[in-house]
């Protein structure tokens, strides 16, 4: 039986192609959506964008029908309409406020259950809402065509029970092919002693069972050396210019944006690989002015950025450099080979030959991730980095941000790679909050 489905404005301001993910169903906008996103058009961020983007679907539907009657969305596909009836806002418990707009448009899904015979279901990212709506008799759900259960998400690194011989054969002869299903490319490897010996080896997975020694994830990094063999592995897909997208997923002190802040530096100060080092982190909300705060847009972003301020003054100092960190940044940017800015500023560039890091990842969704990603020009590398169970965005969680997003989709790829960091490598005390009070 086909489904009624009333969508929230959230959904349509998260993603503004929402509408082809419901099949044959039948969608229905409340007007009161339709005005929330009239209201969210002239920001210029993302949200904005993505309510530009709806407006504009809606219009152009409007050529072929009436939208308060439904429109077909195409073959094989239902309709879409934007519903007027609020007659069952009386029906609605005292405590709710009539007034809110997410009470109006449960209102509506009311009123569609009582005239339809069809099941009706609520959309929505708001966990609220979903909450209320369960309570009043509506059936309620989160959109989740881009949500992957972060228990299941690739971790880049598995562990294998192999013969001792084979492991001598691996150091002797530098490689070993093995017939494994479920490997990936780029994926690291821990070989085993089968028999339940200490004897173990590091490798990488290349492609058809290949092993190989890890190349790049032994050596000093920008005067930074890997601490234990998951920062190793990170090392290996960071230094390899073979590998155009790397994420590292890690929670506080894992020692995610620092690897990635050493292995640039390395690769745009020492070797010259890229001709700039950019890093920028996501304003949540994604694109929210700066205006705030006083002074230049430096000034404006320097809180945002001080995290990233911090690893760089480690970084230097750990080389005996022992300027001032906002001097040292100052000098690096006249000479064009640092570059800091809010993610906000990205669409519409194009990214050639440099070193692309993007701290805190974890707070942009799959439609904002994209459009990172297709902003990388000829000879760029890119860098995601964070943490999904530290998220800021009020309509994202562990399960449906871009950065693990990301992580599942490009598990296949040749020129990308993933390590999961789980030790955390801060300070003892650090790593005991984790443990005791996470």
């Amino acid at each position: 039986m086909k489904k009624i489905f009333v969508l929230d404005t959230s959904i349509l301001l998260h993603d503004p192609q929402a509408f082809n993910a419901f099949q044959d169903n039948d969608i229905v906008i409340p007007l009161a959506v339709v005005e929330e996103i009239d209201g969210q058009k002239k920001r210029q961020d993302e949200v904005g964008r993505n309510a530009r983007r709806v407006s504009a679907f809606l219009d152009r539907l409007r050529e072929n029908g009436h939208l308060d009657t439904g429109v077909p969305l195409g073959e094989g596909r239902g309709t879409i309409r934007v519903e007027l009836n609020h007659q069952l806002i009386e029906m609605l418990p005292p405590a709710l406020d009539r007034t809110k707009t997410d009470n109006r448009i449960i209102a509506v899904a009311l009123a569609l259950k009582q005239s339809s015979e069809n099941p009706v279901v609520l959309i929505s990212k708001d966990i609220n809402m979903r909450i209320k709506a369960d309570a009043v008799g509506i059936a309620a759900a989160d959109y989740e065509t881009d949500k992957i259960e972060i228990e299941d998400v690739y971790t880049g690194i598995r562990s294998l029970k192999v013969p001792p011989e084979q492991i001598d054969r691996f150091y002797a002869g530098g490689e070993l092919t093995l017939e494994i299903e479920g490997i990936y490319p780029n994926q690291m490897i821990i070989l085993e002693d089968s028999f339940g010996s200490s004897k173990s080896a590091l490798a990488r997975h290349l492609s058809g069972g290949r092993m190989v020694p890890l190349r790049f994830g032994q050596q000093e990094t920008f005067g930074l050396k890997a601490r234990n063999k998951e920062q190793k592995y990170a090392l290996e897909l960071l230094l390899d210019d073979e590998v155009r997208l790397v994420t590292l997923i890690g929670r506080a002190g894992t020692g995610k944006t620092l690897l990635a802040l050493a292995a640039g530096l390395q690769k745009v100060v020492e070797e010259s690989k890229y001709r700039r080092l950019a890093v920028s982190r996501p304003v949540i909300p994604m694109g929210s002015d700066l205006g705030f705060l006083p002074g230049d847009v430096n000034e404006k972003l320097r809180p945002w950025m001080q995290p990233i301020y911090d690893n760089l003054e480690f970084l230097f100092n750990n080389r005996d450099r022992n300027e001032k960190i906002d001097q040292l940044v100052n000098s690096m940017k006249d000479l064009n080979l640092l570059e800091m800015e809010a993610l906000t500023y990205i669409r519409g560039r194009s990214i050639p030959n440099q070193f692309l890091l993007v701290d805190e990842a974890q707070n942009l969704s799959p439609h904002e991730i994209r459009t990172v990603i297709t902003r990388v020009g000829e000879g760029t590398k890119i860098v995601l980095t964070g943490d999904p169970y530290q998220i800021d965005h009020p309509y994202l969680d562990s399960n449906s941000n871009g950065l693990t997003f990301v992580v599942e989709r490009f598990k296949n790829e040749k020129i990308a790679g993933h390590i999961t960091l789980t030790k955390g490598e801060r300070s003892d005390l650090a790593e005991l909050g984790a443990k005791l009070l996470g």
